[in-house]
C-alpha cells in the first residue's frame, strides 16, 4: 500500500511538472518577436539599446549606410542639412531579411538638426512595417525629439505607434561624446523601466 501510494506520488508531481514545461513552452510561443534597430554615433543610442535588449530580449541591429557619413562634426551637420532639404534618402549597407517574423520594432535614434536622421528616414522607406508596433527611443543633446514623431507617423501610417522614450546624451558639438556610462547609465536604466511599464510592454 505504501509502494502505491508512493508511485502516485512520484506520477502526480511527474505530471505536474509536465504541465509546467508545456505551460511555460506555450508562454514563450507567444512571446512577441522583437526586433530593435538603430543609428548612433557616438554610442549613446546603442548603449540605451542594448540596455532596451537586456530587457526585452530582442534581436538588435545596427542601421549602417553603404556610404557612411564623415567623421568631422561639422561636415556631418552640412551633409545632413542638404540631405533633409532635398529630401535624399541615403542608401542603406543593413539589410533585413525577416522583418515579417517580428510583430514589434523599437527604432532608436539621435536628434539631427531637430529632425529624424535620414538613414532612419531611410529604413522606414525601405521597409514596409504596416500592422508592427513600433517604440521610438531617442537621444538628443537637451532639445528633444523635434519633428522625428511626426515625421515617423507620416511613413508608418499603418503602424501602431506608442509613446516615444527620449533622452539626452552627449553633445557632440561640444565635444562631449560617449555618457552613457556610470551614474548616467543607471539614471536612464531607471528612466526605461518606467517608461516600459508606462507604455504596459
Amino acid at each position: 500500500m505504501k509502494y502505491l501510494v508512493l508511485l502516485m506520488v512520484v506520477f502526480t508531481l511527474s505530471c505536474q511538472g509536465q504541465a509546467e514545461k508545456t505551460m511555460q513552452h506555450s508562454t514563450e510561443n507567444k512571446a512577441q518577436p522583437i526586433l530593435i534597430v538603430y543609428v548612433s554615433r557616438t554610442n549613446n543610442t546603442r548603449a540605451v539599446a542594448q540596455m532596451i535588449q537586456k530587457k526585452t530580449g530582442g534581436n538588435m541591429t545596427a542601421i549602417e549606410l553603404q556610404d557612411p557619413y564623415p567623421e568631422n562634426y561639422q561636415k556631418i551637420v552640412a551633409q545632413v542639412a542638404e540631405e533633409n532639404e532635398a529630401g535624399f534618402l541615403p542608401p542603406l549597407q543593413t539589410k533585413i531579411n525577416n522583418l515579417d517574423h517580428y510583430d514589434t520594432v523599437f527604432i532608436g535614434f539621435p536628434t539631427w538638426g531637430m529632425q529624424l536622421p535620414p538613414p532612419i528616414k531611410s529604413f522606414l522607406t525601405e521597409y514596409n512595417l504596416s500592422g508592427k508596433t513600433i517604440l521610438p527611443f531617442n537621444t538628443n543633446a537637451g532639445y528633444g525629439l523635434g519633428s522625428s514623431i511626426r515625421t515617423i507617423n507620416e511613413l508608418c501610417p499603418n503602424s501602431k505607434i506608442l509613446e516615444a522614450f527620449s533622452v539626452e546624451g552627449g553633445i557632440e558639438r561640444d565635444g562631449i561624446l560617449f555618457v552613457m556610462e556610470g551614474e548616467k547609465a543607471a539614471q536612464v536604466e531607471e528612466k526605461l523601466d518606467d517608461w516600459l511599464a508606462r507604455i504596459d510592454f
